[in-house]
């Protein structure tokens, strides 16, 4: 007897969720794991601010001063080259703001005088060349009174006056921090790598090789770029006779830390006090050296130094800065396009071994010589 036909009971699943929805619904809710993580880990580093902020400085601080420490190393014991470095990079920066404060006090009575005749030529050339008058002028300078005024500058000062203790602690952090990262570098990063499971310590170990060495490379040469802006700037200031012309050098050296903003800022910064100081002449000429440099830096400087290895898009290193700036204010900025070219090189690598290992161990590529000749090709 022939068995009765039964229709086969639909799979729920298979019939009514087509795959493009179904792959389409595992992609979101893995991304929302993921988002879910990373804002967390933003929360906690936010939250612990005044500890991984110094920590950072410091590993930043490590990886440009790593070359000197090693050096430092061969001719006496690690924990006294250490120590050598972090004391000998204090005192460079004491002397540097030691020289910028020097500077500053020994000619404020020399830019009061400056400043008056600078903004009476920047009156005249706005009454001659844009045609506003005295009664104009006037009520806008009127309004930018009231507009400081009213931006309750006092507690602002305030704030900054409590956060003065905070700097001051995380300034100890960090050099405590880069004494140990100097001296006990490998070992910590042994430990961090022991944490995670065997079956990846070796993938973690290889992609903290290749982070490490793009932190270095990134952050000398931004080092170096920095310097050379400085020189630049200033020599052009000290030619112009520029008030705060080293001033103005230390601030461009730091602001060079942060990509295209930076340069912005302490262009501005440099042309604004010459534009006071001396007037509008004097400014042009100013902003035609910053324009200068920094067209050098861009074009020369920064393809040549930095290489392609750490080599960014544009647009992606505004992005970061901006996602920096909004998650983590300054030090937001100066840290997105270093984090930026670090995941980009791990990511790469992992890209690499992923690739390896899913190749064929036998698989080579054909060589010209065996491959088929076209029809009518005589061998050569």
């Amino acid at each position: 007897m022939a068995e009765p036909v039964t229709s086969p009971t639909p799979n729920t699943r298979e019939s009514f969720v087509p795959p493009l929805m179904r792959a389409a619904s595992e992609w979101t809710w893995r991304l929302l794991v993921v988002g879910a993580g990373l804002v967390t880990l933003f929360f906690l580093l936010g939250y612990f601010s005044q500890i991984v902020v110094p920590l950072a400085i410091g590993l930043l601080l490590c990886a440009l001063l790593s070359s000197v420490h090693r050096r430092l190393s061969r001719v006496m014991p690690r924990a006294a080259a250490a120590a050598v470095t972090v004391v000998g990079t204090l005192v460079v920066i004491l002397a540097l703001l030691t020289l910028v404060g020097t500077q500053i006090s020994g000619g404020m009575s020399d830019m009061a005088r400056q400043v008056s005749d600078g903004i009476q030529q920047v009156r005249d050339y706005v009454r001659n060349t844009l045609g506003v008058s005295d009664d104009q002028l006037g009520e806008y300078v009127e309004q930018a009174r009231q507009w400081l005024s009213n931006a309750n500058l006092g507690s602002r000062l305030s704030a900054a006056g409590v956060t003065a203790g905070h700097f001051i602690a995380g300034i100890f952090i960090a050099l405590f921090s880069l004494f140990f990262f100097l001296y006990d570098g490998p070992g910590i990063w042994a430990y961090l790598v022991r944490l995670f499971p065997r079956s990846a310590r070796e993938h973690v170990d290889s992609s903290g090789t290749v982070a490490w060495e793009q932190l270095t490379h990134y952050v000398r040469a931004t080092v170096l770029v920095a310097a050379v802006d400085a020189v630049g700037i200033t020599a052009g200031a000290l030619i112009l006779r520029v008030p705060f012309a080293l001033a103005i050098g230390v601030l461009v050296f730091l602001l060079s830390f942060i990509p295209i903003v930076g340069a912005l800022l302490s262009g501005a910064v440099a042309v604004l006090i010459a534009l006071v100081a001396q007037g509008p002449v004097t400014a042009l000429i100013m902003l035609a050296v910053v324009v200068g440099v920094q067209q050098l830096e861009s074009h020369v400087l920064q393809p040549f130094i930095l290489g392609r290895s750490v080599r960014v898009h544009p647009v992606a290193v505004i992005a970061a800065i901006a996602c920096g700036a909004i998650l983590a204010g300054i030090v937001g900025t100066l840290v997105a396009v270093p984090v930026l070219a670090v995941v980009k090189a791990v990511a790469n690598h992992l890209f690499e071994v992923h690739n390896r290992r899913d190749d064929p161990p036998d698989a080579e590529e054909p060589h010209l010589d065996d491959a088929p000749l076209a029809a009518g090709e005589s061998p050569a």
